[in-house]
């Protein structure tokens, strides 16, 4: 959300009580979504503080706003807040249990928390909603939950489930690309990464380095060297630039 719309929502809330004391149950609705729209916008900001109060705000209006948990959940989340980011990813879920949003967040949260078996379950509960409009970002998440813990066949039928919903998605064309090299699977390796690179503006280094690994297999000795001058121009000091000088 671009700054002109926190003013605009600013505007509309002008006069306006915070409290919840004598909203009637639209107005304490509506104020509390435009609070969360608030929050999660000063979110993606990184303003923290004014994100956590609008949450606070949202609730005041009305208290049992599932998604205004889910975004003090990512708030804390990114704090490194754990306990207080999974209650809260816990209490939305029992307000809503079919809240595909929340579980796609808690299950990313638990497995950057090493409890991947537990996230992938998060993962799978969200796309249960038929209603939910992106279960192509809870496949991906599913996919790189599963190959973190080594569940190469899992985590390849998750990165295929989201490119049947969205077959241009970058993220699960990647995925794929490098499940297939671990597979020894070269030309199809590249065949996917070459999707994938037709995809994206800029890549990173593990992107870059990932290219490098597969047209050496493939035998583009040209290729080879062309993603290896530019991982080495971009990112010069990384660790993937470092395992290319030393010959990995």
């Amino acid at each position: 959300m671009r700054i002109s719309g926190l003013l605009l929502i600013a505007l509309l809330l002008s006069g306006c009580s915070t409290t919840g004391n004598g909203f009637t149950p639209e107005r304490a609705l509506s104020s509390a979504k435009i609070h969360t729209e608030l929050a999660g916008a000063y979110f993606e900001r990184k303003q923290y503080s004014i994100a956590l109060q609008e949450v606070e705000t949202a609730l005041k209006a009305k208290s049992d706003f599932a998604p205004a948990f889910n975004v003090r959940g990512l708030i804390h989340l990114t704090l490194r807040e754990d306990d207080l980011a999974e209650k809260d990813f816990r209490h939305g879920l029992k307000l809503d249990e079919s809240d595909s949003i929340t579980h796609n967040n808690f299950g990313w949260f638990l497995c950057q928390r090493g409890r991947e078996s537990e996230g992938i379950l998060q993962f799978l509960e969200a796309v249960k909603n038929p209603l939910y409009a992106t279960p192509e970002s809870a496949y991906v998440n599913a996919g790189t939950c599963s190959k973190k813990i080594g569940k190469i066949t899992e985590a390849e039928e998750y990165f295929q489930r989201a490119l049947v919903r969205s077959p241009n998605m970058p993220e699960a064309l990647f995925g794929v690309a490098d499940l297939k090299l671990a597979k020894h699977d070269y030309s199809s390796a590249k065949s996917y990464f070459l999707r994938f690179s037709q995809l994206v503006s800029e890549m990173s280094a593990e992107q870059l380095w990932l290219a490098v690994q597969i047209q050496r297999k493939a035998g583009d000795r040209n290729s080879e060297q062309s993603y290896a001058l530019k991982l080495q121009k971009r990112y010069p000091d990384s660790r993937e630039t470092q395992l290319l000088l030393h010959g990995e």
